[in-house]
């Protein structure tokens, strides 16, 4: 099986912050990242964090992502970024000011690189001056069509008594465009990673320069400098039916950005194990590294399976109960319809 990298775009209008938020996401501990920057303009990603905690950093020269004759320059930097000898978490594509931002997501979408896959598609907004520069009226903007999850930047920088009213009329005009962009809002690009990809774990690795927690040591001033990230965890008992699986994926509970997890499945072979990802409405679904084949014994009880569903604010009741009922074991031979469903998501994702 080949595993694939999720490369998750970063787009924004030109000054909205998404270096800033760039540079916050590479002072997460314990995750391997690797970075494609874009050569137009001036790119002011730290330069400690790329040299120190970013592996193989890449650039692509030319101008704009989505003005590139072809697809080559991207793909190249892809597929040195996704080598399995990195062992990288992930590859943040920052994009100009000036890109396309649906141009960009179908760039990576379709890829010629065979171990990546899209990881969502994050747009940061300048609060104070979206309405005078994005979105000046008329059909709400083209650029939020792709977004996965759209960051509300700079909002310390509107006066109080009007930020309610005007986070809630950029927040509109997001879904007047793309009903199932998910909304944050922040301060200094401070997006929680959990919502952007997996940390490999809560700690600096020990064998490496620690500047992204000298980073983060600079930046400390006593407040959680994220909004509140909920993660609901599911284990499964044993092979369950993929059809409401599928129903799960297709439609998530309310709030849930991501929903990622390790799954057993019922097949009219037996069962098969998954790894199944989604983030936003993007749904990739894989064959489990030493899945059960087909034909084989019946995985034990306590095989590690199971579900996480991380998003903002979330019904954590309601959403435990949604991921409970699709992990419920298969009680028979599974209906033809959710496995040629799970199927079907199966050869999309390759």
């Amino acid at each position: 099986m080949v595993v694939r990298v999720p490369v998750i775009a970063l787009t924004g209008y030109l000054g909205a912050g998404k270096t800033t938020v760039l540079n916050h996401l590479l002072q997460a501990p314990g995750a391997r990242l690797g970075v494609v920057v874009n050569d137009f303009g001036a790119i002011n990603v730290d330069a400690a964090l790329v040299s120190g905690q970013v592996d193989q950093p890449a650039s692509i020269a030319g101008g704009c992502l989505c003005c590139l004759p072809d697809t080559d320059g991207l793909d190249q930097a892809l597929e040195k970024l996704s080598h399995p000898r990195l062992r990288l978490d992930a590859v943040i594509v920052e994009a100009s000011g000036v890109a396309d931002p649906p141009a960009l997501a179908r760039l990576i979408r379709f890829s010629g690189v065979d171990r990546v896959r899209p990881g969502g598609l994050v747009d940061v907004i300048d609060a104070p001056a979206y309405f005078d520069t994005v979105d000046t009226g008329g059909l709400p903007p083209a650029r939020f069509a792709s977004a996965s999850l759209v960051v509300i930047n700079k909002t310390d920088r509107i006066p109080p008594a009007r930020r309610a009213e005007t986070l809630a009329r950029i927040t509109g005009r997001v879904r007047e465009s793309n009903p199932h962009a998910h909304v944050v809002d922040t301060t200094h690009g401070r997006v929680d990673p959990v919502l952007v990809f997996d940390a490999a774990n809560p700690y600096d690795p020990v064998d490496e320069l620690p500047l992204a927690a000298l980073a983060r040591h600079d930046h400390e001033d006593g407040h959680d400098p994220h909004p509140r990230v909920d993660a609901v965890t599911v284990p499964a008992a044993g092979p369950i039916d993929p059809g409401p699986l599928v129903d799960l994926l297709e439609d998530p509970p309310a709030n849930v950005y991501r929903l990622k997890g390790t799954v057993t499945v019922e097949t009219a072979r037996g069962p098969r194990g998954y790894v199944v990802n989604v983030v936003g409405r993007e749904i990739n679904v894989a064959t489990r590294p030493g899945a059960v084949r087909p034909g084989a014994v019946r995985p034990a009880a306590d095989d590690a399976s199971g579900l996480v569903a991380i998003g903002m604010r979330l019904d954590q009741a309601a959403v435990r109960a949604r991921l409970e009922a699709a992990l419920q074991p298969c009680p028979g031979r599974p209906a033809a319809d959710g496995v040629r469903r799970l199927a079907r998501y199966r050869r999309l994702s390759t």
